[in-house]
């Protein structure tokens, strides 16, 4: 098996190579990893107090920054080497404060993990959620570095828990501490006699708070609010904007609705800009002598996460595509939630849909019943309300308990030995 996988590995990169003139993340990737080893031993120091993270995208890198940020306030001397798999993160987070230095990890080989570590020389090792890069973490393994999964989510049809498993149940033996989302995860693997298992919860409840406590006023948002309802479309699609856009159209209420594409260039801001009709302004053209407009459009980026604070009902575009972007940031304000039919493989949208914080919809009729029975019921909006706020808030802390429980002492005393 563990031929077939490095076979398989060989081929990726191979295939990724022949893919590099004709795909922009290919060449992105590509080039990221060109001359990786000199530049991670030039940013690695001399390897003391080493900590080496890594995340597969943004998605992950979310769930493992409050633990960079803790760390880096409790240990200020110890060095972060923030590596991904994707350029949707890498691109992104770049240039990222935080970390000491981010680079997109080389293809997991034998002899690419072994040229990372001894570059790297990480006292310690962070995993995020579901990354299991087998050659890398047999490394990490053989020379006894302590290496832990945050965040991590297991699921039965894994091939940790088939007949077949084997190969990959042996990479599990290697973690010092598994931090997991949920019980399930945790039964899972004392199924397979993996016993050193914390369900600590997702550390995105810590971000979204903390992100939600730096929020920062909004002057246009109040304006163009006023006394009315807001209803807020974050990171929407066409899907959700065609949708949501022909109930506008089709109903003359007293609601403003504002929407925050997740593409900002300007033919997709004309194009909804089209799609709406009359009554729209650009948050970029926006004055007081506009406030009586119906609709707006923000045409930047970085707003988002601070105006759901003024949204009365939002909605978290993605559930129309490959799966919805993140519900969790209109939540924590106390606000119900609606979203496309994909959401299946997230277990918060999972969680406020049963708990009565969230809606799905699927079509137009749909999004008129859930949207109408919010705005006109204030005690189904009030229970709504309250139990996605409160969802949060009950599944944050998740940050303390993996500082507390292990990292904070058996990070603390293998860093400041190899400091010594």
């Amino acid at each position: 098996m563990k031929f077939l996988y490095n076979t398989g590995i060989i081929l990726y990169s191979l295939a990724v190579r022949i893919l590099y003139p004709f795909s922009p993340k290919v060449r992105l990737m590509v080039k990221g990893w060109k001359d990786w080893e000199e530049r991670l031993r030039k940013n690695a120091g001399d390897g003391r107090k080493n900590i080496w993270m890594h995340c597969a995208s943004l998605g992950e890198f979310e769930q493992g920054r409050p633990l960079i940020e803790e760390l880096k306030t409790r240990e200020p001397g110890c060095r972060i080497i923030l590596s991904f798999f994707s350029p949707s993160g890498y691109e992104i987070r770049k240039n990222y404060q935080g970390a000491d230095y981010v680079c997109y990890l080389p293809p997991d080989t034998p002899w690419n993990a072994e040229r990372f570590l001894r570059a790297a020389a990480p006292s310690a090792v962070i995993f995020v959620k579901y990354e299991f890069w087998n050659n890398y973490i047999f490394a990490v393994g053989k020379r006894n570095i302590p290496l832990y999964l945050v965040s991590g989510i297991f699921r039965p049809g894994q091939h940790f828990f088939k007949w077949y498993g084997g190969f990959f149940r042996k990479m599990l033996l290697n973690f010092s501490h598994f931090f997991v989302q949920d019980q399930r995860s945790g039964n899972l693997l004392k199924s397979v006699g993996i016993s050193n298992v914390t369900v600590a919860g997702d550390t995105r409840f810590d971000r979204v708070t903390r992100i939600a406590a730096q929020a920062r006023d909004i002057p246009e948002l109040e304006t163009f609010r006023g006394n009315s309802r807001l209803f807020l479309a974050g990171s929407s699609w066409p899907p959700d904007e065609e949708i949501i856009s022909r109930y506008i159209l089709n109903h003359k209420d007293e609601v403003k609705w504002v929407f925050a594409p997740h593409e900002i260039h300007k033919s997709n801001i004309d194009r909804l800009e089209r799609l709406i009709g009359k009554d729209v302004v650009r948050f970029s053209e926006f004055t007081e002598a506009k406030a009586d407009a119906r609709v707006m459009i923000i045409d930047n980026m970085g707003m988002l996460s601070s105006a759901y604070r003024y949204a009365d009902i939002a909605a978290v575009g993605g559930g129309f595509g490959k799966g919805i972007h993140n519900v969790l940031e209109p939540a924590c304000w106390g606000i119900p939630v609606l979203f496309g039919p994909n959401y299946g493989k997230f277990r918060e949208a999972v969680d406020l849909i049963d708990l009565g914080g969230a809606r799905s919809y699927s079509n137009y009729e749909e999004f008129e019943a859930a949207f109408k029975s919010l705005a006109c019921n204030k005690e189904i909006y009030s229970k709504a309300a309250d139990s996605a706020g409160r969802y949060v808030k009950e599944n944050s802390g998740a940050t303390a308990v993996i500082m507390e429980k292990i990292l904070f002492s058996d990070l603390n005393r293998v860093i400041n030995n190899s400091g010594s």
